[in-house]
């Protein structure tokens, strides 16, 4: 979308994919990139509820008109991809907002029953789930720097000697856009290094307590 455009108004969606049929005479892929995170309000009591809609009408109802449109033109074309956009937040939980969580987990859904839906037209539906990213959307919520965010990721993930990028999540979108990706079908791939298939809490806890006891001469 450009700054003239909304990707939760429904006409701006319907004119953005009948200028590229115009344009190209086709529609082979629709990419539903576009969030937000929304407000930094992590309990339930504090939560706004103008901030909750805003960010389910772009996370949301953006992604299901994109999804919408892009069908209205390749079901008769009979082919075509559908990209979505999740987050890491829609797999592990307790680590971001209600809105930004709840959302995301809701353009899984969406994309599950795309696939079952689309799938009789040879129409993929897919999305992709990325972990933190230092991405100006994390460092500017977190108040950082780059580095200092990056810092943060490589310490806290399962995949060591390797930072993540914006291009793995790139590189990720272009895979399921290609005909590489011809018979993946319904799939929420998670690019996190990891980091969603296990809670490190107890083990961490441990060393921490551990720690503790040797610094009052409690163990050795």
């Amino acid at each position: 979308m450009n700054g003239y455009t909304s990707n939760s108004q429904d006409s701006d969606v319907k004119h953005v994919v009948d200028t590229a049929v115009s344009e190209f005479g086709k529609l082979d892929i629709m990419f539903n990139n576009a969030g937000i995170p929304g407000n930094l309000d992590f309990t339930i009591v504090d939560s706004d509820n103008k901030n909750f809609k805003h960010v389910f009408d772009v996370n949301v109802f953006g992604a299901f008109l994109g999804a919408k449109h892009a069908a209205r033109v390749m079901i008769p074309a009979r082919r075509g991809v559908i990209l979505f956009t999740s987050s890491g937040a829609s797999v592990v939980s307790g680590e971001s907002p209600h809105s930004y969580a709840v959302s995301k987990h809701a353009v899984v859904g969406l994309m599950k029953n795309l696939c079952v839906e689309l799938g009789q037209y040879g129409i993929r539906v897919n999305s992709i789930s990325p972990g933190s990213v230092s991405t100006p959307l994390l460092t500017n919520a977190m108040g950082l720097e780059k580095a200092a965010v990056d810092d943060i990721l490589c310490a806290s993930a399962v995949l060591k000697g390797v930072v993540p990028t914006a291009d793995d999540v790139a590189e990720a979108a272009l895979y399921l856009g290609s005909d590489a990706s011809k018979f993946v079908n319904g799939v929420n791939l998670v690019i996190d290094g990891g980091y969603s298939t296990t809670n490190p809490t107890y083990s961490r806890v441990i060393k921490q307590t551990f720690e503790s006891l040797a610094r009052k001469n409690i163990i050795p």
